[in-house]
């Protein structure tokens, strides 16, 4: 199994929302991949209460069958469209993937 946690930072605005509406609109979209692309075991998004300074707005906690399945995901246009809409949004980012037993 491969665990793919990503973190966003978000912009103040940014596709006609402010900071939380874009964050909710983020969780929102990645957890609607649910059960839509093949391999992506489990997907949860989570929101910022508060954000500190250095801090992340959104998480997102994902788990694939394998490598494999991660870098179908990444690929997927369901993914992408998501994707799309998280960069117009996002001011930065941090990503690790590893693989569990």
């Amino acid at each position: 199994m491969v665990k793919h946690i990503v973190m966003w930072r978000l912009r103040e605005e940014a596709n006609g929302m402010g900071r939380r509406e874009n964050a909710l609109a983020i969780k929102g979209r990645l957890e609607g991949l649910s059960g839509k692309i093949p391999g992506l075991l489990r997907i949860e998004a989570g929101v910022a209460d508060e954000v500190s300074e250095g801090g992340y707005d959104v998480v997102l906690l994902s788990e694939f069958t394998d490598m494999q399945a991660l870098a179908l995901y990444q690929k997927h246009p369901l993914h992408e469209a998501v994707r799309d809409f998280i960069v117009t949004a996002a001011a930065g980012r941090a990503v690790v993937d590893f693989e569990t037993a």
